[in-house]
């Protein structure tokens, strides 16, 4: 009987960000394996703060090389409860529809989420945001930096390609 080798116990921290909802938005997440520890972090010019929220867990999972065991913390209770408290499968049994009947809402990044949970064994867990998290208060940070990034890429430049402020 072949064993198969234990999986890499993974911890993830995510944060999204919007500036305006809907704005420019930014996410960031920060992965750590034993010593190792990787940030990422990226923007978006025109989205809402739940998108952001969904691409960073997206983003963490997605940069993970092989099936891994996940703990994922995050401070969005829309994102932890579709997962904890079955919101996903309810969804999914009335069609994506919520109580109201009304459709689901991003329903784009939650089918790209759940493939990327089927190759993991992943928890998610809640913590406060804004708090005394460190590592959610440095996603909140990446997240933060990527939007500023946005808008200098976005900001007009002069010929010589200096930020020209108003």
């Amino acid at each position: 009987m072949q064993q198969t080798a234990p999986r890499k116990a993974v911890v993830i921290y995510t944060d999204g960000a919007c500036s305006g909802n809907p704005g420019p938005g930014g996410w960031g997440c920060v992965l750590k394996y034993g010593e190792h520890r990787k940030e990422l972090n990226g923007f978006m010019p025109d989205t809402t703060n739940n998108r952001m929220e969904l691409f960073a867990a997206i983003s963490a999972l997605g940069a993970l090389k092989e099936p891994c065991e996940v703990t994922l913390f995050s401070d969005s209770t829309y994102l932890v409860n579709a997962f904890e408290q079955q919101w996903l499968d309810a969804w999914q049994k009335k069609g994506w529809k919520r109580q109201d009947g009304t459709p689901v809402p991003n329903q784009d990044l939650w089918f790209i989420l759940l493939a990327q949970t089927r190759k993991h064994h992943v928890h998610f867990v809640h913590v406060a945001g804004h708090s005394t998290n460190e590592e959610n208060n440095r996603c909140d940070e990446l997240a933060r930096a990527a939007i500023d990034e946005w808008r200098t890429l976005n900001s007009p430049h002069d010929e010589e390609g200096n930020l020209i402020t108003p």
